[in-house]
């Protein structure tokens, strides 16, 4: 690609916005500044050439309803998700650690598509298509231009302005800008620069790979029964967890034909070394998924590319600045863990935060002041969520155990996460400031409550058996995943959220009385603790929250 720039003084250098990486949280910024700011000078600079390769280019695959949500409606990509991406088939998890029979064990997820839609994202066609859009609609997308060096702003002084040289065919360049944002990933440029890395607690790390071809999941039995159990019958379609004790595999299908493979793994519990190249993988596969070894074993021939992450979960100190006018998104800031498949979401919430200090800045409001409240609404949402992931992958093979835990952290999320960003509350002030108090209190309920699921696992477990842990045919569940779309206005959201946050408390309820019917001495006094309203709990009837068939093992 080839584009003008403007000399390196131009005045309009005042009313740009510079952008370092072209991927998913630098294009989609681009595109979320463009509809707010048709006049904003925006300029991405991307260190790879475009157009990117399709499939064996990325992973962050898999979208959620918040990521899904911010692609399709805020940026106005469902025709294109409807028509190049694969619409996704929810979660599924099978416990099948050193078993080839999957039919044989508990299967996790549900029997028909849910409502709202999500989405698996082939990386190559998508950040193609985001980059074809960006220079229809006039931002500045340079490909291949390589950052040299970055001078930032000085923030005590009026109207200063970063200024970076880069690289790009061979010829020097230099770009001044206003406001400077780091989307480039892993490389985190300006993390580095300003030392805001930290660690988070949460050790893990993660293989992964490509196959050109397709890995169909029902094709491992013969099971007539089971096969039925889906309508459809497109299992391949979900993001299929393979859990077994300390890590999960992956299987996530890409619109391009090609089947995208990853392992996870608590680094303690499986060292990445017994894993990091291909016939590692291999033989750890063999081990621990002899099925999907098998399947592989036969596809040698269309490897397209393997890749590894040691410690890929971390945090960072600061991710806005506005008085500086910095900001992080995407991976260059913080990253959790892949299981739920969070990161398409944090970019959303980012990006949103990102366009909302830029317009105060544009109107003249102290960008500083909203920067420091965006962050502190951003890092909250990150510490609510950390806690599902940190020590908690020992009891990913544990059938009974995990389904429940499954269930809690999607209650979290469709229940208080998701109508904070559905309703445009994450960058109304006044409304987070009124939240504070209840979203600390479910903060320290889901830190109970993820310690008190280790200690249900530590406490033994029961053998797995052939079973359906059907989500769909929960009506609780189903109708808080459609409600998600529901326009509400501010009456309306204050009584879903709190409908939300009782069904935390009644759900922690139900959730100890089942570990305890089978496990008297697990103590549940922290979750008790921890609940907001304890006696509206423990007096609400809310019918069969638990799959009925682990209801039938309480009673």
């Amino acid at each position: 690609m080839t584009l003008p720039l403007h000399p390196p003084h131009s005045p309009a250098a005042n009313d740009r916005i510079l952008v370092l990486g072209g991927g998913l949280a630098g294009l989609s910024l681009a595109l979320q500044l463009r509809q707010r700011f048709a006049d904003l000078d925006i300029v991405v600079l991307e260190r790879r050439a475009h157009p990117a390769p399709e499939a064996a280019h990325k992973v962050g695959e898999s979208t959620v309803e918040i990521g899904a949500h911010y692609f399709a409606e805020v940026l106005g990509l469902k025709e294109h998700l409807r028509e190049r991406q694969l619409k996704k088939f929810g979660f599924r998890f099978f416990f099948n650690d050193g078993r080839g029979d999957i039919d044989g064990v508990t299967e996790l997820g549900a029997s028909r598509p849910l409502a709202t839609p999500a989405w698996q994202i082939d990386r190559g066609i998508f950040e193609n298509a985001l980059g074809r859009l960006a220079l229809e609609r006039g931002i500045r997308f340079q490909d291949q231009a390589l950052v040299r060096s970055i001078e930032l702003a000085d923030g005590a002084v009026r109207d200063s302005l970063h200024t970076v040289r880069y690289e790009r065919g061979g010829q020097a360049q230099e770009l001044r800008a206003r406001w400077l944002v780091d989307a480039c990933g892993r490389a985190g440029l300006l993390k580095r620069k300003l030392g805001l890395a930290e660690p988070n607690g949460h050790e893990a790390n993660a293989v992964w790979f490509r196959i050109q071809d397709r890995l169909d999941v029902n094709d491992w039995s013969g099971d007539a029964q089971w096969l039925a159990r889906c309508d459809p019958p497109h299992r391949w379609l979900s993001t299929n967890h393979l859990c077994g004790d300390g890590y999960w595999a992956w299987l996530i299908p890409l619109a391009s034909g090609s089947h995208s493979v990853g392992i996870v793994c608590d680094a303690r519990m499986h060292p990445i070394e017994g894993m990091n190249s291909f016939e590692r993988a291999m033989e750890w596969l063999a081990r621990h998924q002899p099925r999907l070894h098998a399947e592989l074993d036969a596809r040698r021939d269309r490897l397209q590319d393997f890749a590894f992450f040691r410690n890929f979960s971390y945090g960072c100190r600061q991710v806005f600045d506005g008085q500086a006018r910095w900001a992080l998104t995407g991976e260059a800031g913080v990253f959790l863990d892949p299981f739920y498949s969070p990161g398409s979401d944090f970019i959303a919430i980012a990006n949103g935060f990102i366009t909302e200090l830029v317009a105060h800045d544009r109107a003249g409001k102290p960008a500083a002041m909203y920067a420091d409240i965006y962050q502190s609404v951003f890092f909250s949402l990150y510490r609510n969520m950390l806690p599902i992931y940190t020590g908690q992958y020992r009891l990913f093979g544990n059938a009974q155990v995990m389904p429940v835990k499954v269930l809690w952290d999607y209650t979290y999320y469709w229940g208080v996460m998701c109508p904070l960003y559905f309703q445009g509350k994450l960058t109304d002030v006044t409304a987070m400031g009124r939240l504070q108090q209840p979203l600390a209190a479910v903060q320290k309920l889901g830190i109970a409550m993820q310690d008190f699921l280790r200690a249900w696992d530590a406490a033994g477990r029961a053998p797995d058996r052939a079973r359906m842990l059907d989500q769909a045919a929960l009506p609780w569940f189903a109708e808080l995943n459609r409600g998600l779309t529901d326009p509400l206005d501010d009456a309306g959201f204050r009584q879903r959220l709190q409908q939300g946050l009782e069904l935390l408390d009644v759900l922690a309820l139900q959730i100890t009385a089942y570990a305890r019917a089978s496990h008297p001495q697990l103590d549940d006094s922290a979750v008790r603790a921890s609940l907001s309203d304890p006696a509206r709990a423990a007096a609400a009837d809310p019918g069969r929250l638990l799959f009925p068939q682990m209801q039938a093992e309480c009673a």
